[in-house]
Parts: structure tokens; C-alpha cells; sequence
């Protein structure tokens, strides 16, 4: 299994490559945005104009806060109601419980040390890690600014991200892992998996430097997570049962509730992301939108040719596809481009866990790896391809070709399969030989509710 394990994970980069069209060579400009933002020729030192003191903007630090809470909304209840729907009434409060701690460890955690590990400098080791120099928050008041919004809504905002990560991973392991090993994962992981990639990406690190792009976390989010969850799924092995018992989810009413609120939350997680409230700010909520519409009519029709019928829960599983393919492209791509990467991500997702999964034979409860993992890898290298401007997209950096810039794309997703499979195969191993990371079969017959948290989510 563990063979097999590392042949999918090599060859989920070929799938996001197949998912894109072919790469030409393309030699747009950089759009009237970038060359505002440009720097101008260097001048005589005396010459130089005194730099302008960054000023808080009101408007774009109470589109900030508000962004920040939807994101905390997408997660709980959100991410929450979509796991738990899709488990058995007997795992149900077990999956709320992962989403719910998860939450809140990595809270406490971010503002120790996680903020500062991820976005701050981190000497010799800048090019993956930050540093501890703004440990505890050391140095933010509420006079701190980050760009026109205060350090503190900066801080928040990047926390919830840091959150709901790891909290996707649970999907890869429902209904069969101890609570305690839950834990101790997610503080471990959120360490040694996500900081350093939301460094290299976001942080000024490693991939910022290549000129990756990755707007709101097709990489630092959802390839990361997506990985860690399929590495988990097969090293605990499947449920049992699995194959040979229908396991349907209980409840596909919370699963669409969920669904929507993860759509509503996800404006705030991807458009928030421009932190500030400017044009691409409505291009971002533009394309989240027709991105996210695209995907489920993607899956929809692609499971009706196959499979006879259109089920709430495709719809509902190609809409989360949708917006884990526009994260990474939302702020680079046009609306038009945007409806292209949904409906490639619905029909490729769609197969991801169905025929991808069957083939290979793990167990993904919740298919984490096919829906985020895959999607996240079709956004990051559709990225590179639809933000040309001859596609409508606000074109590359100077200098930089169609190709050149998939090519970078390509080694972000990469680097980001590599690390997390890699780090987190550690993790998951040290962690099984400690406490161990699987319940005794009896306790996962019973139901996780009653035999690790000693209740139940309905009383008949």
C-alpha cells in the first residue's frame, strides 16, 4: 500500500498538467496595475522623495474584519456541517469535534509562534521558515500597520486560514482515528507542514521569490491539505466495512447546508485576500462566483452521462471543487477564464473520486485528496496558463512567458506534494508510535461518539 501511496502521489502532477491546455509562449505585458506598482529609475539619493508613511484605510479594514469572520462562518459551522453530514450518524459529533478543537488549537498556537514562523524573516532559513521575531505578537500594537489595515486584522485574517487547513485534513481520516492523535497532529502539523509553506508562498520565501502565484491558497491550503489527507487515509487504513457495507452519508441536508455556508465563506477567504477593498477585489468576487457556479454544473453533468443521475451531493461536492480551483487564480484570471477552470475542475474532480480513487483503492472518507487536492493542483498550474491577458487574465510579470510562469506554477505544486507527503508521513508515523492513531475495533464499530466522547448527536 505504501507503494502504491507514493506512485499516486507522483502522479498527481501529471494529472493537473493533463487538466490544462497546451503551454505556448505568451508575451503580454504587465497590466496598467502592475506598471503603476512598478518602481521607477533610480534617482540621485538627493533627489529621492521622503516615502510616504503608510495611513489606515477605514474602508478596506472594515472589509477586512468582515472577511475574517466569514472565513471563521466557512469553517464553523460550515466546513463542520459538510463533514458531518457526510459521515454516520454514529461518527457524527466525532467529525465536529476534529473541526471545532482544530480551530481552536491552532488559534492559540498561531498567535505564540505560527504567525511569526510564516511571516517574518527567518535568516539563513528565510527561504523556508520565518523566524520567532514576532513571537507572542512581540512588537504589534494596535498603531501596527500592515500595508492600509492594522497588523492585528492582518494577523486574524491569516489565523483563520491557518485554521481551516489542517480542519480539511479531517475528512481524509473520519469515523476511525483517536481524538488525542487528532490533536497532537494538528499542533504538530501546523508546525512543520503549513508554516513553512505559507512562508515559501506568502511569507517572501522560496516560491515568492520564483514569482509562484497563488492568490488565497490553491497550494498553502488546499494541494496541502489535500496530501496530508491522503497520506493519512492510507496509512490508517480503511474503515471497516469499507467495500463491503454501504456507508452513506446520514444526513445530505446538513452536507448542503454546509455546502452553501462554505460558499458564502469562501468570498470572505478569497476576496479578503486582496486585503483591501479595491477593483480586484470585485474581480475576485466575480470570479469566485462564476467559478463556483461552472463546477457544479461541471460535476452535475458529468455524473448524469455517467452515472444516470444528478445527486445533491455531486452538486454540492462540485461546488467545493469550484472554489478550491479559482483560490489560487481568483486575483489573476478573468471571469471568463474563471467559468474554464470550474468546469475543468467539476468534470476532473468528479473522476478523482470515483475512478482515481476506485483505481488506486484508498480509502479518502470524505475525499479530501480528489476535491482539494486535485482541484488545488488544477487551479495552481490553470493559473499559470488563464491569467494571460490575450485570455482575459491581467497578464504576467516582465519578462515572464506562458510558459515560463506554468513552469514556476509547476514547481510550486511540487514542492508543496513533496513536503506535505513527506512531513506529515513523519508525523503520522511518530504519532502512531507514541500514542497510536487508530481505534481498537470495537470502539470504531460502536461509533466514535459514544466511545470517545461519550454522547450522541440524536436521541430516537
Amino acid at each position: 500500500m505504501i507503494r502504491k501511496l507514493f506512485a499516486l502521489i507522483a502522479l498527481v502532477g501529471l494529472v493537473g498538467i493533463a487538466a490544462v491546455p497546451a503551454i505556448a509562449d505568451d508575451t503580454s505585458g504587465v497590466t496598467p496595475i502592475q506598471l503603476a506598482q512598478a518602481p521607477a529609475a533610480p534617482m540621485a539619493e538627493e533627489a529621492k522623495p521622503a516615502e510616504a508613511t503608510p495611513t489606515l484605510d477605514s474602508g478596506s479594514t472594515a472589509w477586512m474584519i468582515t472577511a475574517t469572520v466569514l472565513v471563521i462562518l466557512m469553517t464553523i459551522p460550515g466546513l463542520a456541517l459538510f463533514y458531518g453530514g457526510l459521515v454516520r450518524a454514529k461518527n457524527m459529533l466525532s467529525v465536529l469535534m476534529h473541526v471545532f478543537v482544530t480551530f481552536c488549537v491552532v488559534s492559540v498556537i498561531w498567535a505564540i509562534y505560527g504567525y511569526s514562523l510564516a511571516f517574518t524573516e527567518g535568516s539563513a532559513w528565510n527561504a523556508v521558515y520565518g523566524g520567532f521575531s514576532k513571537a507572542f505578537l512581540a512588537g504589534i500594537t494596535p498603531d501596527t500597520l500592515s500595508g492600509v489595515i492594522p497588523e492585528y486584522v492582518f494577523v486574524i485574517f491569516q489565523l483563520t486560514f491557518a485554521a481551516i487547513t489542517p480542519a480539511l485534513i479531517v475528512g481524509g481520516f473520519a469515523e476511525r482515528i483517536k481524538f488525542s492523535a487528532v490533536l497532537w497532529f494538528m499542533a504538530l502539523w501546523l508546525t512543520f507542514v503549513y508554516a513553512p509553506i505559507a512562508h515559501m508562498v506568502w511569507g517572501g520565501g522560496w516560491l515568492a521569490s520564483l514569482g509562484a502565484k497563488d492568490f488565497a491558497g490553491g497550494t498553502v491550503v488546499h494541494i496541502n491539505a489535500g496530501i496530508a489527507a491522503l497520506v493519512g487515509c492510507v496509512l490508517l487504513g480503511k474503515r471497516i466495512g469499507y467495500g463491503r457495507e454501504a456507508m452513506p452519508p446520514h444526513n445530505l441536508t446538513f452536507t448542503m447546508v454546509g455546502a452553501a455556508l462554505l460558499w458564502v465563506g469562501w468570498f470572505g477567504f478569497n476576496v479578503g485576500s486582496e486585503l483591501a477593498a479595491d477593483g480586484i477585489a470585485g474581480l475576485v468576487l466575480a470570479n469566485t462566483q462564476l467559478a463556483t457556479a461552472a463546477a457544479v454544473l461541471g460535476w452535475m453533468f458529468a455524473e448524469w452521462i455517467v452515472r444516470g443521475k444528478p445527486t445533491m451531493l455531486g452538486a454540492a461536492s462540485g461546488a467545493v471543487a469550484g472554489l478550491v480551483a479559482i483560490t489560487p487564480a481568483c486575483g489573476f484570471v478573468g471571469p471568463m477564464g474563471s467559468i474554464v477552470l470550474g468546469i475543468v475542475a467539476g468534470i476532473v474532480c468528479f473522476w478523482a473520486v470515483t475512478g482515481l480513487k476506485s483505481a488506486f483503492g484508498y480509502d479518502d472518507s470524505l475525499d479530501v485528496f480528489g476535491v482539494h487536492g486535485i482541484g488545488g493542483i488544477i487551479g495552481a498550474l490553470g493559473t499559470g496558463v488563464l491569467m494571460a491577458k490575450g485570455l482575459g487574465g491581467v497578464g504576467y510579470d516582465e519578462g515572464v512567458s506562458m510558459g515560463g510562469q506554468v513552469w514556476v506554477q509547476l514547481i510550486g505544486v511540487v514542492t508543496t506534494i513533496v513536503w506535505s507527503g513527506v512531513v506529515s508521513l513523519i508525523l503520522y508515523k511518530l504519532i502512531d508510535m507514541t500514542i497510536g492513531l487508530r481505534v481498537v475495533e470495537e470502539q470504531e464499530r460502536e461509533g466514535l461518539d459514544a466511545t470517545q466522547h461519550g454522547e450522541a448527536a440524536y436521541h430516537m
